[in-house]
């Protein structure tokens, strides 16, 4: 034991040491370290000082981040301790100041200020150059020169009074009259000059008159010359581009053709219908979405299609299958197009906001119509039983009435909320059916502004596409939640709800539906450019076919083929498929 020394005896033998004269300092092998908690112990007896960590105060230490209450009592040296190690240059100091001093532009600081006194410093520091400092009492940055030139005055101080503002006034010339073009009481209007300028005054930039040159005493223009009016003159054209207006025989280009294996004056609907399997032909002319696909009524010999591109045109579906009229005249895109009964005419209507009747034969625009609103027409539907008078369903929730005789609005049907998407006849064309953007659907006794029959469901989508069933019972409705609905023409105008046509996507798009002329199956377009073919009895998926890289938008039955189908998407073509 010797050997450890005295400091490192065991107790017994400290006990049986006998203290000596000289003084020994212990040495501590493995003192205990903490961070910054010590306390300093000194012992007189053996001349030596001791530093270990105070427990209690090392509960500080230990404490959580979240607690908010200290489980000791702290001393006041220790809560009045400053803070230790290098000060933050992002942290509050004192008073209320931003934390974040430093921004990216300089050193910014928070001030009070209202906005009209802001709003006066930006405008005389714009204006001046200079404005007044105000983080500090009469104190000024920018251009100081300025600043003392103009007496400190910033840009509201500066108006002048309302006495020298009428004074002014009294000194600039007359306005003039606005019906003089030339003499005295001339109408002048903003470039009347002031009195106090004279000649060599006067702006750069003004024009001089030569002496020589006498001003011509020109009319006074009328006031209702002035007035802004549409220039439609010469505006509606027509190309021909068949091969001949006319037979051997002397017969219009529009003349049934006879030398078919099918009859097409045959009543529509008497041949038992087919799916179509392939793809016939292409017709290649619009550079544009397709808006419309009309077959020729009853006969189905020509094809009219309405295109975004402001064309419409008239094609050939037999012997050569090609182009036969360009009608152009809309200035913007194409919305809607529509045959009469008899075929003779057609309708169209355009994001211009006009309606143009056309002559078929001749390509002669008829007439134009436009809605007391001048609303966009989205919807065309002439009357089946007289077609002098025909419907459009507008872009301000209207169903207008027009009389093509006399070109006046005869009715107004007006109790949609949204824009109208879609109009039919139904129980023989006495009635007809109207869907809006609005998610109803609503019936309608022809010339009766009133509704008959108003169905709006909280499950309902806005209705896009419509298309009468042959028998005359129902109409099929694309609806907007990938589905077709039925609901009944006749009396009560109630859903089948029996009747569901689900598997195709139309979501995004006014997607077309049609029926065949023997009721037997019901065709869409689908947005992914498919055409699917449904069963009218099982509402089931009979066929689908890949028409497009696109969505196909337009989808058309011809009347009198059995299994022939017009197709259109987004890209121009139409494809005829059998």
């Amino acid at each position: 034991m010797a050997l450890l020394g005295d400091q490192y005896a065991s107790s017994d033998e400290e006990d049986s040491q006998i203290q000596g004269t000289s003084t020994v300092t212990s040495v501590i092998a493995a003192p205990d370290v903490s961070l910054d908690v010590w306390s300093h112990s000194v012992h007189i007896c053996k001349l030596y000082t001791n530093s270990t960590q105070d427990p209690m105060r090392l509960q500080l230490m230990l404490a959580k981040p979240t607690d908010t209450t200290l489980t000791y009592n702290a001393r006041v040296e220790d809560l009045a301790r400053p803070s230790q190690g290098p000060k933050n240059p992002y942290k509050a100091t004192e008073g209320n100041a931003l934390k974040r001093k430093n921004a990216l532009t300089g050193d910014a600081q928070e001030t009070a200020i209202s906005d009209s006194t802001f709003s006066s410093l930006h405008r005389t520091w714009q204006s001046l150059g200079y404005t007044k400092d105000p983080s500090v009492n009469g104190a000024y940055v920018g251009d100081l020169v300025k600043a003392q030139q103009h007496e400190g005055k910033d840009i509201i101080q500066m108006r002048p009074s309302k006495e020298e503002s009428a004074s002014l006034r009294r000194k600039r010339q007359k306005k003039g009259d606005p019906s003089i073009v030339d003499g005295p009481g001339a109408y002048l209007g903003p470039w009347a000059q002031y009195a106090a300028l004279g000649e060599d005054e006067s702006a750069s930039d003004e024009e001089y008159i030569e002496e020589d040159i006498v001003p011509a005493r020109t009319t006074a223009v009328a006031k209702l010359a002035s007035d802004y009016q549409d220039d439609l003159t010469n505006t509606e054209t027509t190309q021909f581009e068949g091969t001949a207006l006319s037979d051997y025989q002397g017969r219009s280009y529009m003349h049934v053709p006879l030398d078919l294996d099918v009859d097409l004056r045959a009543e529509p609907g008497t041949r038992k219908n087919y799916i179509p399997k392939k793809l016939i032909h292409t017709f290649r002319g619009h550079a544009k979405a397709i808006n419309a696909l009309r077959f020729f009524p009853n006969h189905g010999h020509l094809l009219l299609s309405a295109s975004a591109d402001t064309k419409v045109k008239l094609w050939d579906l037999y012997h050569n299958r090609e182009l036969l009229r360009t009608y152009s005249g809309a200035q913007k895109a194409i919305t809607d197009a529509t045959f009469d009964s008899t075929g003779g005419h057609f309708l169209t209507g355009s994001y211009d906001r006009y309606m143009k009747l056309w002559d078929t034969e001749t390509g002669v625009c008829v007439s134009r119509f436009q809605t007391s609103t001048k609303a966009i027409p989205h919807v065309l539907r002439f009357y089946p039983a007289d077609n002098n008078e025909f419907l459009v369903g507008t872009s301000d929730k209207k169903i207008v009435q027009f009389d093509t005789r006399s070109g006046e609005q005869t009715q107004e049907y007006d109790h949609h909320l949204q824009a109208v998407n879609t109009i039919t006849f139904c129980d023989e064309n006495r009635r007809f059916m109207t869907t809006s953007d609005d998610k109803s659907l609503r019936c309608w006794e022809f010339g009766l502004p009133v509704p008959i029959k108003f169905i709006a469901e909280p499950y309902m989508f806005s209705l896009v596409r419509a298309a009468p069933h042959p028998n005359g019972k129902s109409v099929a409705f694309q609806s907007g939640d990938n589905q077709i609905v039925v609901y009944a023409s006749t009396d009560r105008f109630r859903q089948n709800r029996k009747k569901s046509f689900r598997g195709h996507n139309n979501a995004g798009y006014a997607i077309d539906v049609d029926i065949s002329p023997d009721g037997q199956f019901v065709c869409s377009g689908d947005s992914g450019g498919y055409v699917c073919f449904y069963d009218w009895k099982s509402c089931k998926m009979w066929h689908k076919i890949k028409a497009d890289d696109g969505p196909v938008v337009r989808v058309a039955w011809h009347p009198q083929e059995s299994s022939k189908v017009v197709t259109a998407g987004l890209g121009g073509e139409i494809k005829l498929w059998d």
